[in-house]
């Protein structure tokens, strides 16, 4: 208990700990001084000196209790305390929703471990890096889904990015459009001053028949909301189709990139954003690092701290040690001239 009550405590005057060195002395001295006040006698033999009582024994108990209490206000001059610092932090955050295509192309492992999960890890560090910032998560797929509404709650956001899978409870296909337009409208009531779209797909828009928003009319709803689009193609590479005659396989060129890149750009370009091309996890960071730098909050923080003083334990210690002492000096170990 004493060490859990400790471990916690700083000192304001550590110096004062050198009034320590003066105990040893103080001890010397009163050594000194007793073997001085011993009386002297001539006798023919010491046999009845011999003998001992618990008085004899325990005669320097009132200078130990003295030493304990001279200690306890050494710690006291020291000024023990305990500090608890805070840190809080406040400013002009900027509106954002990641939109993050879901589809089954994101379980590629062209890019360690997989595509979903680089981008999974990645979009978790730039949570983590803007603190005052309100982030929002959509994902689509054959559909677009609101994972995460705008929100502060870091913990929460981080937590929907981690349980992200690709195409799960979503329908087939990937519907840049509509993850367009969801994220857009996630933006319409934000009172940020700023609002920006990360968009990450790997493939081109591949809608199912029940697609109800396309690509470039989620464009015109973007910029009519005044938002930002910042788009990033993902895959290591471009893919090639090969055709297979008997037993050999011969691949078809010029190889395809799946990644509709025109449209990327046009919905960079048109609102205000870049285009990026991630085509592994460090592509991918350096990605978020330069949108991070193009985007950057106003953001103040303010460190408190609070300091406790603890010295009340040691001056009632000083005091009960002192009163043990004059109790034993006055009482047990009472001497008479």
């Amino acid at each position: 208990m004493i060490y859990e009550y400790l471990k916690d405590i700083d000192f304001a005057y550590p110096a004062a700990f050198a009034l320590f060195a003066l105990l040893p002395l103080l001890i010397w001295w009163y050594l000194k001084k007793n073997d001085r006040r011993e009386p002297v006698i001539t006798v023919t033999t010491i046999h009845a000196f011999r003998v001992s009582s618990w008085k004899n024994k325990l005669k320097g108990l009132p200078v130990f209790f003295r030493l304990l209490s001279m200690s306890a206000l050494i710690l006291v001059l020291a000024r023990p305390q305990k500090k608890n610092e805070e840190q809080k932090t406040e400013g002009e955050g900027i509106d954002i929703v990641l939109c993050m295509d879901v589809s089954g192309s994101m379980g590629s492992r062209d890019i360690a471990p997989s595509r979903m999960e680089a981008a999974k890890e990645v979009a978790e560090e730039f949570v983590r890096g803007r603190p005052v910032d309100r982030i929002g998560l959509v994902i689509f797929s054959g559909e677009s889904f609101t994972q995460c509404p705008i929100t502060t709650d870091r913990n929460a956001l981080i937590a929907q990015i981690q349980n992200l899978e690709s195409r799960k409870h979503l329908a087939d296909g990937t519907v840049i459009g509509e993850g367009l337009a969801t994220a857009a409208d996630r933006l319409t009531k934000s009172p940020g001053k700023s609002k920006v779209i990360i968009l990450i797909t790997d493939g081109k828009e591949d809608p199912p028949e029940t697609r109800l928003i396309d690509p470039l009319t989620a464009l015109e709803i973007a910029k009519a909301k005044g938002v930002k689009v910042y788009t990033i193609g993902m895959g290591a590479q471009a893919s090639t189709i090969v055709e297979r005659t008997g037993s050999q396989v011969k691949p078809q060129s010029p190889a395809i990139d799946f990644i509709d890149v025109a449209l990327l750009q046009k919905i960079a370009t048109e609102t205000g954003g870049q285009y990026y091309r991630a085509r592994d996890r460090d592509g991918l960071k350096e990605v978020y690092r330069q949108i991070d730098q193009l985007e950057k909050s106003k953001v103040e923080t303010t460190n408190f701290q609070k300091v406790e003083e603890r010295f009340l334990p040691f001056i009632l210690a000083a005091v009960i040690f002192l009163a043990i002492e004059l109790l034993l000096r006055f009482t047990l170990f009472r001497k008479f001239p």
